[in-house]
């Protein structure tokens, strides 16, 4: 097992998903598949999580961004992963879902993690970047430039694009390199 991985299982076993999960659907949590948390919108199959965040190799004390934070576990998820020297900043933009969310975050007492309302006029947060890492749980039609633009020299973003799982790499000098890792299926980045 390589390094990533393990810190990956890690994460899993000290983040409970049913805590994430709508409470009709915490019997559920075990299941390898998306559920919905309401507002046509899912906690990803842990599978697929656990594969971009392996992808993803994010290290203690980065600074991720988490676009599509939805009920709040990837940022959890990531949290674990960075420690208390990181920082975790989830975008959402359904307002009951950032409320929901940030409930669900104040039982792991991770203050380096944090919710913030996403803004139709945005996507990612510019203002907090640039970002070490930057995971995105809904599928774009196109790389989204301005999430690139966010990434520092040197990170790291993986991302849903017209059903495929992409790594993205930003350079030093800003130069991208892009690899595909397989087929996925996401709800739809607005």
């Amino acid at each position: 097992m390589h390094e990533a991985d393990r810190r990956v299982e890690a994460a899993f076993e000290a983040v409970r998903r049913e805590d994430f999960l709508t409470a009709d659907q915490r019997s559920n949590a075990a299941l390898d598949r998306a559920l919905p948390i309401g507002y046509q919108q899912t906690n990803s199959q842990p599978r697929t999580v656990s594969n971009m965040l392996v992808l993803l190799d994010v290290r203690t004390g980065q600074r991720v961004l988490d676009v599509g934070s939805g009920s709040g576990w990837t940022t959890a998820l990531l949290g674990t992963l960075v420690g208390p020297d990181g920082a975790v900043h989830g975008v959402e933009l359904v307002p009951e879902l950032v409320a929901w969310s940030r409930e669900n975050l104040r039982a792991y007492a991770m203050p380096w993690t944090r919710i913030h309302q996403a803004s139709e006029d945005e996507l990612g947060l510019a203002a907090e970047g640039p970002f070490d890492r930057i995971l995105v749980s809904a599928e774009a039609s196109e790389l989204p430039q301005s999430l690139v633009d966010q990434l520092a020299d040197g990170g790291l973003m993986v991302v849903p694009v017209a059903g495929r799982l992409l790594s993205v790499e930003r350079g030093p000098g800003g130069d991208v390199t892009v690899h595909r890792h397989g087929h996925y299926a996401f709800v739809p980045l607005r």
